[in-house]
């Protein structure tokens, strides 16, 4: 580290003490960041998919051997219960997994020509130098969802690790380190104050051939508008508004323990929380008394209490936004059933779960992105009705859909326009699975077979006078 550069104080959410203190990158750091790692893939890209399979296996029993320090070092710097830490955890791990099987079989084709004398190749190329920024809500998740299929590709990174939580990507990064990768093959940056330095010199770097962007939709603009110069490849994985549908015909309880993992899950700070809850009429109010009950067993405080259920939100201002966007339902004539305010004998960033209802689209909560402990019931009546309803939203990530009649379930899933559905089940999240949005949730896809390729480039090779010979 340059002795000129800034320090960024880490605080714990949940006390507000300072637990670190991290270098707050500035231009010229990250264009060193950026030739490490163009000097690197030089000689990385000439790796096999053998070789790099290995390496990221053995990264992948480096975070296993040490989940729990990283479980501790998300609670810290995040606030979420010790338990979620270690599911995190376990999950960061598992792209890890999943991406060292990949990288051997990245196949190219075999293409049939048109004309007889040529014959057609595909070769899948790493794509280069890869900028990656990551968000703070999943600290451990979110850098190796992108790291490491850049890695199994054969590409190098520079990735700007969240501001708020950058320790849990400091760790996971030596550790990959530890395991072998080269030297300026994983390039990790700190900033909270340069963030917009940060990703403007990755957004406009020439050498920086793909960026992959986690966060809100108006950045994701921002930074697509500052690709543009040099063309990049994009990744874009934005803001959601999921909606959460509950038909009549839904098993109850499921649908309730859907509620729980999808919406209360670190405390309402993922994208793919269900952020609009449709509720059909006729089993509205006993899905509320139902969802409260639940509620009440919560208990909110600091993430390390092994009694304790949700904690803190990641900073004062996420919790004025919850609070805000409760008081704007209230004033347009929703009610609040249970929790609604602050939790201030906890501290500071601690806000009561809570369910909201007799919601309308009118509210600011119905169009904007909550990222809370709230849970806000719709009504609907038809089938029709609530589509419509779930489609007026300019993004689209994920939703929900719960009932018994497969039937309903295929014609609503083909009409909800967002990248991922889950059916009967609130936890979508598996490395085999895309992920990914539509509309302006963004664009690419995350794990699955298609994450290796978000990071690949397609060669072809057309061979002339291949005329067979005629014996």
């Amino acid at each position: 580290m340059h002795p000129r550069l800034e320090l960024t104080s880490i605080p714990d959410p949940a006390t507000g003490n300072i637990i670190a203190k991290c270098p707050d990158f500035d231009i010229l750091d990250t264009k060193a960041a950026i030739e490490a790692a163009a000097k690197s893939f030089e000689s990385f890209r000439t790796t096999t998919g053998r070789e790099r399979s290995k390496l990221l296996r053995k990264w992948y029993e480096a975070i296993i051997a040490h989940a729990e320090d990283l479980a501790i070092l998300i609670t810290l710097e995040n606030g979420k219960t010790i338990n979620e830490a270690r599911g995190e955890v376990q999950y960061a791990a598992s792209f890890v997994e999943w991406f060292s099987e990949e990288a051997p079989r990245s196949y190219g084709d075999v293409i049939p020509s048109s004309n007889p004398l040529n014959r057609i190749v595909t070769l899948n190329e790493p794509v280069g130098v890869c900028g990656l920024i990551t968000p703070w809500n999943f600290p451990a998740a979110m850098i190796t969802r992108k790291i490491a299929p850049a890695l199994a590709a054969g590409c190098t990174v520079v990735c700007k690790a969240p501001g708020e939580a950058p320790l849990t990507s400091l760790a996971i990064a030596e550790l990959a380190h530890q395991s072998g990768f080269p030297r300026g093959s994983i390039n990790i940056i700190t900033a909270l104050d340069n963030t917009a330095i940060v990703g403007e010199v990755l957004t406009t770097s020439p050498v920086i051939k793909k960026l992959s962007f986690t966060g809100s939709t108006a950045i994701g603009k921002l930074l697509m508008k500052q690709s543009s110069g040099t063309v990049k490849q994009l990744s874009l994985e934005l803001s959601g508004n999921a909606p959460f549908l509950v038909f009549e015909d839904a098993n109850l309880d499921s649908a309730i323990e859907g509620i729980v993992a999808s919406k209360f899950r670190g405390s309402g700070q993922t994208c793919i929380c269900a952020n609009r809850i449709y509720v059909q009429r006729s089993i509205y109010q006993m899905f509320l008394d139902e969802l409260v009950g639940r509620v009440r067993k919560f208990k909110i405080g600091n993430g390390f209490d092994v009694s304790t259920t949700h904690g803190p939100l990641i900073h004062d201002r996420a919790v004025a936004k919850v609070e805000a966007q409760i008081r704007d339902a209230e004033a347009l004539g929703a009610k609040v059933v249970i929790g609604g305010k602050r939790a201030l004998e906890l501290g500071p960033n601690f806000f009561q779960p809570t369910v909201i209802r007799d919601m309308t689209s009118e509210m600011k909560l119905s169009s904007e992105e909550t990222f809370g402990p709230v849970a806000a019931l719709f009504p609907f009546d038809s089938e029709d009705e609530v589509v419509h309803l779930a489609s007026q939203s300019e993004v689209g990530l994920a939703g929900y859909i719960f009932s018994r009649d497969v039937h309903r379930i295929f014609r609503v899933a083909e009409r909800l326009e967002v990248g991922m559905i889950g059916v009967n089940t609130g936890m979508i999240s598996d490395p085999a699975s895309p992920f990914g949005g539509v509309k302006e949730s963004g664009f690419g896809w995350e794990g699955s077979k298609h994450g290796i390729s978000e990071f690949q480039v397609v060669k072809t090779l057309t061979f002339g006078g291949m005329a067979t010979s005629h014996l």
